[in-house]
């Protein structure tokens, strides 16, 4: 199953643009945001406030509704699973279909990348598009909250959730006593053994808490992009503390089913019982919901004994 996580991709591209000697349009107030359009983020310029927009990332669509612009959002992909009433269509952000696309009559697209050159299929049917890649780390995720909240007319909201995140991320983080010896971790996104390292989003959080990630030996350089597959061999070997599972959903993976893998029984964290289900979708998305995923990580760390 393709995972969302490893798909970072990211690209921004698209110039709306106007008739050549056209008359510049007037500037037109966002209602009850102060916001004043035209707004200019990136290579997307916008006339007027967006009331049809296409969301074709699962983590835009959670920041568009958190932001308040939800009752803008007219249509999701097929991936993109909360809150529960977004407009959910047969749309991919995986295989984009411009037709498709441009049949919900959007004012405004948002995507993760440009899969298949899908911004200058658009650009041609002049839909405007906005690229919001996949976040490296915390700021990223800021900076793409500000930017759909320039867009959408929500500027002040988004102002307010990013502070919102940031605060209740730093008090959970706090909240975990420091330990005098770093626990280690193994992050799954696979039972093939596919990681994540330090240098990506999750490792950016999971870095929070002072913990070191046994993949960043498997990819020092970045070379794989931070998402190595690990051997057995190696993985025994490094012994992690505690195992996180962001396959459960997709591999059906469990507390169970890495007890029962062969060779594990001398892993620590396999020994110990330190292995930690993660929500798929939450683990895997850059959005709103990394609060949710640092209180987890939270809760599991707080289960680990001190030494």
């Amino acid at each position: 199953m393709k995972r969302l996580l490893t798909a970072a991709v990211a690209a921004t591209a698209l110039l709306l643009t106007g008739c050549a000697g056209s008359k510049p349009e007037p500037a037109v107030t966002a209602s009850g945001s102060g916001l004043t359009y035209p707004v200019t983020v990136g290579a997307v310029t916008l006339t007027a406030q967006p009331a049809k927009i296409v969301s074709l990332s699962p983590t835009a669509t959670e920041m568009l509704y958190a932001i308040g612009a939800g009752p803008q959002v007219t249509a999701v992909d097929d991936q993109s699973n909360f809150p529960a009433d977004a407009p959910k269509t047969d749309l991919s952000g995986f295989k984009p279909n411009a037709e498709a696309i441009a049949a919900k009559d959007p004012d405004l697209v948002v995507l993760s990348g440009d899969a298949d050159g899908i911004v200058a299929q658009l650009g041609k049917l002049s839909i405007p598009v906005f690229v919001s890649p996949a976040a490296a780390d915390l700021d990223d995720t800021y900076q793409g909250i500000t930017d759909l909240g320039m867009l959408t007319g929500h500027q002040a909201e988004a102002g307010a959730l990013n502070e919102r995140m940031a605060a209740d991320i730093d008090k959970i983080v706090k909240s975990v006593p420091a330990r005098s010896t770093p626990l280690s971790y193994y992050y799954e996104l696979g039972p093939d053994l596919y990681s994540a390292t330090s240098k990506t989003f999750i490792g950016s959080v999971l870095g929070l808490f002072g913990m070191t990630n046994i993949a960043d030996a498997a990819d020092p350089a970045g070379k794989l992009g931070g998402y190595p597959q690990l051997s057995q061999e190696a993985l025994v070997t490094a012994n992690p503390d505690t195992i996180f599972l962001a396959d459960t959903k997709c591999c059906q993976q469990s507390v169970a089913t890495v007890q029962a893998r062969a060779g594990w029984a001398s892993v620590t964290a396999v020994s110990k019982g330190q292995i930690y289900p993660l929500d798929d979708d939450i683990a895997s998305r850059w959005g709103p919901r990394t609060v949710d995923l640092v209180q987890v990580v939270a809760d599991a760390l707080a289960k680990v004994p001190a030494t």
